[in-house]
């Protein structure tokens, strides 16, 4: 499958998050729920990679794999944090919004790869929309500190899908989001200590706890290291903006929430620009498949 197209996927399953939320015991922390997330999802594709036998530390490469555990770690309680202090608007425009430039910056100046016009102008657009998106008519109170974490947690989710990159390129991808997922679960499980977690032994709870560990971590995650290993990583940072989109329209079919006309806007910036980098990328695809042929 396309590259591009199993990001897009990774992102749509990511997007389902919010309304599963929203479905969560009231007892419920945000940040609690961001550990339980991780615990499932690191279990379950530990538990996959072991039951298949495809797990082998030959040659493997531990800095980018700490890196890359630490970064997706930080990027739960950066991002829940930044939404309680500055409201979920500003929190997720900054966050969602910040991640594809910082990573086009970052592979610019580390890996001297320069986005092209395609990728600057699918960008300017996917922001854009999603600046509208969550656009509404409430006063909005900007937290600076708030605004901080949120350019925090869009840099951690930056860092790990630059590092990502460079693991998936060595070792299977179902081993690497494996191990980084189960590293990431170590790192955030002093919060199912300090937070009420008494939610996850309802039925409720375990529906929430299993879709968001398994659907929305587990095989979104790896269906995202796939997709990199065909594309760049500031080009994967700009496709998962289908989160917020999928977020949005779940909102208004399922949970019944109301977008304004301005938002509706939004939504068509959104997937003007997801449209034009995957078109772009099945012509690359396409492009690699007739020099191959020809060679």
């Amino acid at each position: 499958m396309n590259g591009a197209l199993l990001i897009l996927l990774a992102g749509i399953l990511w997007g389902t998050t919010g309304t599963t939320q929203a479905f969560a015991p009231e007892s419920a922390h945000p940040i609690a729920i961001g550990a339980a997330r991780l615990a499932v999802g690191g279990l379950f594709l530990m538990g996959i990679v072991l039951a298949t036998g495809k797990l082998t530390f030959t040659h493997w490469q531990v800095k980018p794999t700490i890196i890359a555990s630490l970064s997706m770690a930080c990027y739960q309680p950066l991002f829940f944090t930044a939404v309680t202090r500055t409201g979920v608007a500003i929190g997720t425009v900054v966050a969602i919004g910040s991640a594809p430039i910082l990573s086009g910056v970052i592979e610019w100046l580390v890996f001297k790869k320069r986005p092209g016009p395609i990728w600057w102008c699918s960008t300017i657009l996917s922001i854009s929309g999603c600046l509208l998106l969550f656009m509404n008519n409430e006063a909005v109170y900007v937290d600076p500190m708030g605004v901080l974490m949120s350019l925090g947690a869009g840099l951690s989710f930056a860092i790990y899908t630059l590092v990502s990159r460079e693991l998936v390129e060595n070792h299977p991808a179902l081993s690497v989001v494996a191990v980084v997922f189960t590293l990431s679960a170590i790192c955030l499980s002093p919060f199912l200590f300090i937070y009420d977690m008494s939610w996850m032994a309802s039925l409720q709870g375990i529906g929430v706890s299993l879709h968001l560990g398994i659907m929305a971590t587990g095989i979104a995650y790896l269906l995202f290291a796939r997709g990199l290993l065909r594309v760049s990583s500031s080009t994967a940072v700009t496709l998962a903006l289908a989160e917020p989109l999928t977020a949005a329209l779940l909102g208004v079919f399922i949970v019944g929430e109301y977008l304004s006309a301005v938002s509706w806007m939004g939504v068509m910036l959104l997937m003007l620009g997801i449209g034009i980098l995957v078109w772009s990328s099945k012509d690359a695809d396409a492009g690699r498949v007739e020099h191959v042929s020809k060679v």
